[in-house]
């Protein structure tokens, strides 16, 4: 199980590299002003979102469930953290689709945003990594 849980981890580091870089992406491409530049944060952000965040996702996920059925859910039937902490991934997954609309948004040209609004959608995955965390290790409830 100690795989499982190891590549529960990596996996979900490269998930929320994706979620913190693809709106600082997003912050320049809001900026940017001229055609090779959108063309170019386009590909980038294509790139990021399909190639690295949903399979960092969905492998998170993946390994996640497994401990979950392999730690027997009947032993975490009463852990109110791991409740919190599923609750919070959800949420997160919400996040991670969202940001897949706004990609999709750039992609027709169709941006309705300004770069100060995604630099506050960037802050965003650092409150769930934080809270994640705390409730995974401390397990206060």
């Amino acid at each position: 199980m100690l795989w499982v849980k190891a590549f529960h981890i990596v996996f979900m580091v490269t998930w929320f590299a994706g979620l913190f870089y693809l709106p600082r992406l997003f912050v320049y491409h809001a900026l940017c002003e001229d055609a090779p530049g959108d063309a170019r944060f386009k590909t980038m952000e294509r790139k990021l979102y399909y190639g690295i965040m949903t399979p960092g996702a969905v492998l998170t996920v993946i390994f996640g469930l497994w401990l979950v059925v392999d730690y027997a859910w009947a032993a975490y039937s009463h852990a109110g953290w791991l409740h919190l902490k599923m609750m919070l991934v959800l949420l997160l997954i919400g996040y991670h689709v969202y940001c897949g609309f706004l990609l999709a948004a750039f992609r027709r040209g169709e941006n309705r945003h300004s770069h100060k609004f995604y630099r506050i959608l960037n802050e965003i995955p650092v409150l769930f990594l934080i809270a994640i965390v705390i409730l995974v290790v401390v397990k206060p409830f």
